[in-house]
C-alpha cells in the first residue's frame, strides 16, 4: 500500500465529527497520485452520502458539464481527485446543507494535497473553499471573487457550487457561463491531455 493509499484508508475510517453529524460517518473523497485535476468542493450531500458516490447528483451533473468531461473521465481517481472540504454528509438546515464540518480539511488536506504533485487544475468550489485556500486573497464575495478568476487561474479557478439551489446566481451572472467555463474546460481538456 503505498503512501497516498494509507492516508486515504485512515480518512474514510475517521469518525473525529461522529459527535455532530446527523448519520454514521461515511467519508468520501477519491485521489491517486497521478491526478490531474482536483476538486475541492463543499460536503457530500444526502444522496451522495446513502451511495457513497461523489456528485453522485444534479449538482455533479452541472460540474461534468461545466468540466467539459463525462463520467468515465470524472470518476478516474488517476486523472480526477476529489476531495471535499467535509468528507461526510454534515446534515441539512431550513435553506439547504450545512456547512461542512471545520475539522476535515485541517485534519486531512494537508497530507492528501500534498502528495498530488501532478495536479494542473484546481477547481475551488463553494465561498467554504475559497475562503478556507484563498483566504485574504478572496474578494467581499463569493461572486466578486469568481468574477476576478483569472487573477487565480493557472493555480485555480474559484466557482460557485454548480447546484441547482444557484440556478438565480447562474442567471444573475450570465458573464460566469460566457467567460468562466470555456476556459474552464480548455484547461481541464489540456491537463487530462497531458496524463
Amino acid at each position: 500500500m503505498n503512501d497516498l493509499n494509507r492516508i486515504l484508508a485512515d480518512a474514510r475510517a475517521c469518525t473525529l465529527c461522529a459527535p455532530y453529524l446527523p448519520e454514521k460517518p461515511r467519508p468520501i473523497v477519491a485521489a491517486e497520485t497521478s491526478a490531474r485535476i482536483l476538486i475541492i468542493g463543499q460536503a457530500p450531500g444526502r444522496r451522495v452520502h446513502a451511495t457513497g458516490i461523489p456528485w453522485n447528483d444534479p449538482s455533479g451533473n452541472r460540474l461534468r458539464d461545466w468540466m467539459g468531461i463525462d463520467k468515465a473521465a470524472f470518476y478516474d481517481a488517476a486523472r480526477v481527485a476529489i476531495v471535499p472540504m467535509g468528507f461526510c454528509y454534515p446534515g441539512t438546515s431550513k435553506s439547504g446543507d450545512l456547512p461542512p464540518r471545520p475539522e476535515c480539511a485541517p485534519a486531512w488536506h494537508e497530507p492528501i494535497l500534498s502528495r498530488l504533485s501532478g495536479v494542473k487544475v484546481t477547481m475551488l468550489l463553494s465561498r467554504w473553499a475559497l475562503q478556507y485556500y484563498l483566504g485574504a486573497r478572496m474578494r467581499r464575495n463569493l461572486t466578486e471573487t469568481v468574477r476576478a478568476w483569472q487573477e487565480f487561474v493557472p493555480s485555480c479557478f474559484p466557482l460557485p457550487h454548480p447546484s441547482p439551489r444557484n440556478n438565480l446566481w447562474l442567471r444573475r451572472n450570465p458573464w460566469f457561463e460566457r467567460d468562466v467555463i470555456p476556459a474552464l474546460k480548455e484547461s481541464v481538456t489540456h491537463a487530462l491531455s497531458e496524463s
